[in-house]
């Protein structure tokens, strides 16, 4: 069975055609710059590439329709119809706790996704009109929601509470929810074959590492806790976003600087992180290149943020009793051998030994820990698309 994912964003639309149960990747592309002007890419192995082409997309339902078109295409096509297409998954960034795994979209579905815009509002109303654009074009196709944070609804309360008044929790459900779970959820499924152990009689710690980072402890295949929180705001410093700090600087600034606090939350999300404190780059890249060259805040930088996903493995393996594996994703975790590195120094006593040798690599599933170590170290590149389209396609069968 193909499966479309698609991932909706207010003006751009990533996708891709999948067949989950070969993990083959047919073709992928991107809608980008909807309601302006609009620039189509579409790649197919063997096809022809279409880059940043012109087409006109005033609204997301032209951008889908872009897609459809280009997949069924007779001569760059990867499937003769529409036909061929047997769901569309789509990601959707926040469930609440209303979701706690994936589900087949609904009316009542999309009344509970609408019904959580408050918690993401930059998100889910981005990701309702890439489904109500698709249910327009391709209304008998099934449609099922992954949720980012579908995946963290089984930390249990005192892992996701805040010491706040209880009331805040009853009325409002500020609470920690976790991003990043298709990820998290993807490579421990991933751990556990690669170590060819059952995932319940596991306890594996997740980095999923680049401009956006969490922390996940997983164990026994459930997520007991995360780095992220209410917001994708908390955790670990991140390329822009300054992770976890004193709430009361807020008030310290704000009041100094007579900033409001949306202008507040928007140097915590925009100008902060390893961006912020090197003075150069949210670009891990540029951090190693400008540290080369001995600029001491771009190191400081590397070391601040290798230092914090540190920090969070120890507090994870405490929670957890025990860890048997620590994998790095993403960006920067797939790719970038010295924070990897950085991250293990220091780590020794937990019986986690790295192997530099195997630690020179990138994008590669591999075992980087040495042959003695006791808990592995493990590098996975992630595929959201493809844990999606595994949801989806389990859904609809």
């Amino acid at each position: 069975m193909n499966i479309l994912v698609i991932n909706a964003g207010s003006s751009s639309l990533k996708y891709q055609l999948l067949d989950p149960e070969n993990g083959v990747l047919l073709a992928k592309g991107l809608c980008e710059r909807i309601g302006i002007d609009g620039k189509f890419t579409y790649k197919a192995e063997g096809k022809n590439t279409l880059d940043a082409v012109d087409v006109a997309m005033p609204t997301h339902s032209e951008a889908i329709q872009a897609v459809l078109n280009a997949l069924t295409d007779k001569e760059n096509g990867v499937v003769s119809s529409m036909a061929e297409i047997g769901a569309v998954g789509h990601r959707v960034v926040h469930g609440g706790e209303k979701f706690a795994s994936s589900v087949v979209i609904t009316g009542e579905v999309m009344a509970a996704i609408e019904e959580c815009n408050p918690l993401a509002p930059l998100h889910n109303p981005a990701n309702i009109i890439g489904i109500r654009a698709c249910q327009s074009l391709m209304p008998t196709t099934p449609m099922v929601a992954v949720f980012d944070t579908a995946f963290h609804q089984t930390m249990p309360p005192a892992a996701y509470m805040y010491a706040l008044p209880y009331a805040y929790y009853e009325n409002d459900k500020v609470r920690r929810y976790g991003f990043h779970g298709t990820s998290h959820k993807y490579v421990a499924g991933r751990a556990a074959a690669m170590l060819g152990r059952p995932i319940e009689e596991l306890k594996l710690i997740s980095c999923h590492l680049g401009n956006g980072s969490s922390i996940t402890a997983v164990s026994g295949g459930k997520s007991v806790d995360t780095s992220m929180g209410f917001t994708p705001l908390a955790g670990v410093p991140m390329g822009t976003r300054s992770g976890d700090l004193d709430a009361g600087i807020l008030q310290y600034l704000m009041n100094k600087y007579q900033m409001g606090i949306d202008e507040m939350l928007n140097v915590l999300n925009k100008k902060s992180g390893v961006e912020g404190l090197s003075c150069v780059s949210s670009d891990f890249r540029d951090l190693e290149s400008a540290a080369g060259k001995g600029d001491a805040k771009a190191a400081l930088a590397q070391e601040k943020f290798a230092y914090e996903v540190r920090k969070y493995v120890g507090a994870y393996a405490a929670a957890m009793g025990g860890v048997d594996a620590v994998i790095f994703t993403a960006g920067v975790g797939e790719n970038d051998k010295a924070i990897r590195s950085m991250v293990c120094q220091g780590l020794e006593y937990m019986g986690l030994k790295l192997d530099a040798g195997a630690n020179d690599v990138r994008g590669k599933e591999t075992v980087i820990s040495t042959a003695d170590s006791k808990v592995k170290v493990l590098l996975i590149p992630t595929n959201e698309e493809l844990m999606i389209a595994m949801d989806t396609a389990a859904l609809v069968k």
